[in-house]
């Protein structure tokens, strides 16, 4: 592990407990979605300056599923809120 990995993991750690404070504690559903967006692009950072530094791409897979992931979680909740917006109305 070469150390501009280490300090690079060490920031996005340190962003990571950040998130995951703003995922437990968020006050809306909302908060939680947006803070669970941002980790998983905490994660794709990671395994992108990953691939950058050690010049490979076998992690590439798994940065397209985790990005479908982020796209389709964001989206149900998108529709979830929504949907319970219009009942309350």
């Amino acid at each position: 592990m070469t150390p501009l990995l280490i300090v690079i993991s060490v920031v996005f750690g340190i962003a990571a407990l950040l998130t995951l404070w703003r995922i437990v504690t968020g006050p809306s559903i909302l908060d939680r979605a947006v803070a669970a967006d941002v980790m998983l692009t905490e994660v794709m950072c990671v395994l992108g300056a990953d691939m950058a530094i050690n010049h490979h791409t076998r992690s590439l897979p798994v940065l397209l599923i985790i990005a479908a992931l982020g796209v389709f979680g964001s989206i149900s909740i998108a529709r979830f809120v929504a949907r319970r917006d219009n009942t309350n109305q």
